[in-house]
């Protein structure tokens, strides 16, 4: 029951050095790339780890085919590939930061894009 009450203290204790790490982890997410394909990479979607797009590239020969709605499909999954990514590295990252606590709503500090 108490078992993770010692990693709380301990992120309480040291609060100032916490704020530091957060800042860096935020600064590592912005920096942070994560590509999405789908159709073969037809549709290539790139976000950063807060999940903001970054840039979508269509494959020229799927734009030819002109079937729209195939294309926004397409882009759809690329969009989410690449934001599930983002928001894996997200976890990694809260997960290291915390210790292994789960402070729900945490995520919300960084930019709140991949909550």
């Amino acid at each position: 029951m108490f078992g993770n009450l010692g990693s709380l203290m301990n992120l309480m204790k040291n609060a100032g050095a916490l704020k530091q790490q957060m800042q860096q982890v935020n600064d590592r997410l912005q920096a942070a790339r994560f590509t999405g394909e789908a159709g073969g990479g037809q549709v290539k979607v790139v976000v950063d780890g807060r999940g903001e797009i970054i840039s979508v590239k269509f494959d020229p020969a799927a734009v030819q085919l002109g079937d729209i709605e195939l294309l926004e499909d397409l882009t759809v999954a690329a969009v989410r590939a690449a934001v599930t990514a983002s928001r894996d590295a997200l976890q990694g990252e809260m997960q290291t930061l915390t210790g292994g606590l789960n402070l729900p709503g945490i995520d919300k500090l960084f930019g709140g894009g991949v909550s």
